[in-house]
């Protein structure tokens, strides 16, 4: 292995891996592991070659600003490119990103500015336009502008799609791509119409995308819908979109995307994110679609820790409705932590208040059913260890036995969904029991998302 002089030379060159124990019908699949790119995607592909390109015209020089608007992936690839080049960074993010990625990207010294993800191109606070007008408020400042920006193909043009051919001996019949900025696809499109141009090039696009139906019907649709995936379908058709040459469109749904991306992690042992459970998702049919052997590869667009929140978080996944939960059809439905499971997050009576404020910190939660003995004998929250150590921090040591609440209002496991609004309307949480069994407990962001999940089904 090369010693490198610089973080920025480890990207590219990424490892290619065939599918093994997935449905692939007649197929080879192969999956080429962006995640292997030092900020975890496809995207410090353009990241480089934007700010490079840039330099070269004179746009910009060491200590100018550098501003754009993004799904995450691209602002992480800024954040690693602008830090070793010198320059300051602001990103405009959509407000369904994950944790995960505006925490990478503020500890990478990115300015991150959050906006709405429910408005549309045209709209000041559509995260584009807005980075457009952060851009213009001030000399020094440059807009990367992704979605206009022809030095995005061009990465793709004549770097992964050499590297692509190269890695697969020049024997490939078929590649399936995601459709974000329209970067990869139209600069893929544009190096195999020169060496491969009866390769099929097929789109992976999420479920209320408008792409799917441009691409399979002509119809272009000024109305995309909402879609929890991040980093591709669009709501408009970038400037520098080129789909001439993308014979087919799968509309994948959030559910399959991220049910496929945890059944590559099961299967296959690559930790992908949600993106890239839609491209593995549309891969799959197309494979299973043929009816002779075809070789086709496809893309892990970045890596799955960015999404440890949300696609790999059972609970996230069963409040969003994109994970099965049994039906029970009585309050268990709404627990969000069942104690029989073992998933419910407790605290003994003579454990230390430190330990329940830990705690809750740890797994998210404001208050804590106190356990002993597997029944339920208080319950803390908050509130009630700011009481006791306020002005007096040294009772951190004292037992929650000091602090909890032991005046419990509880409820049967098979009372109506309306009987929790008087508690609620108490500032109480529920506490479920079964006769004398304590089941566990709801909120009102249980009992919301409960509601909601009815509402979308």
């Amino acid at each position: 292995m090369p010693i490198y002089d610089n973080v920025l030379d480890l990207i590219g060159d990424t490892p290619v891996v065939r599918v093994n124990h997935l449905d692939t019908g007649p197929c080879d699949l192969f999956l080429k592991l962006e995640s292997q790119n030092p900020g975890g995607s496809v995207k410090d592909r353009i990241g480089l070659t934007m700010v490079d390109q840039a330099e070269k015209r004179g746009d910009i020089k060491p200590g100018d600003t550098l501003v754009e608007g993004t799904a995450g992936n691209t602002g992480l690839a800024l954040a690693l490119v602008a830090a070793q080049k010198g320059y300051r960074l602001i990103l405009v993010i959509p407000d369904k990103m994950s944790r995960e990625k505006i925490s990478n990207l503020k500890a990478m010294g990115a300015e991150v500015v959050i906006t709405r993800s429910d408005v549309g191109k045209g709209h000041p606070q559509y995260y584009q336009d807005l980075a457009k007008t952060i851009s213009e408020e001030k000399p020094g400042r440059y807009f990367i502008n992704q979605f206009g920006n022809p030095d995005n193909p061009l990465a793709h043009e004549e770097v992964t799609g050499p590297e692509i051919w190269r890695q697969m001996e020049e024997n490939l019949d078929a590649i399936v791509i995601g459709v974000g900025s329209s970067g990869t696809v139209t600069g893929l499109s544009r190096y195999f119409a020169k060496v491969a141009p009866d390769l099929e090039i097929v789109v992976a696009d999420p479920v209320g995308s408008i792409l799917t139906e441009y691409i399979n019907k002509g119809n272009l649709s000024d109305k995309g819908g909402s879609w929890l995936v991040e980093g591709i379908g669009e709501d408009f058709l970038p400037v520098i979109s080129d789909l001439s040459r993308a014979t087919k469109a799968y509309a994948v749904s959030d559910r399959e995307s991220f049910m496929t991306a945890r059944e590559l992690l099961k299967k296959e042992g690559i930790l992908g994110g949600s993106s890239s459970g839609t491209l593995l998702a549309a891969a799959l049919r197309y494979c299973q679609d043929q009816s002779e052997p075809k070789r086709v590869l496809t893309l892990v667009c970045d890596t799955g820790n960015k999404y440890l929140s949300k696609v790999y978080n059972d609970h996230w996944m069963r409040d969003h409705g994109l994970m099965e939960a049994e039906d029970h059809g009585n309050l268990r439905d709404l627990i969000a932590r069942p104690v029989d499971t073992h998933e419910a997050i407790t605290v003994s009576s003579d454990e230390p208040l430190s330990n329940a404020y830990s705690r809750m910190k740890l797994y998210d939660v404001s208050q804590l059913p106190v356990v002993d003995n597997r029944k339920i004998v208080g319950i803390i929250d908050e509130s009630d260890i700011l009481v006791a150590i306020y002005g007096q921090e040294e009772r951190f040591a004292e037992p929650v036995s000091s602090a909890m609440v032991t005046e419990l209002e509880s409820i049967q496991i098979d009372a109506p969904t309306r009987d929790l609004l008087p508690i609620f309307a108490q500032d109480h949480v529920a506490i479920v029991m079964d006769g004398e069994e304590f089941i566990g407990l709801i909120t009102r962001v249980d009992l919301l998302n409960f509601l909601r999940r009815r509402a979308e089904s």
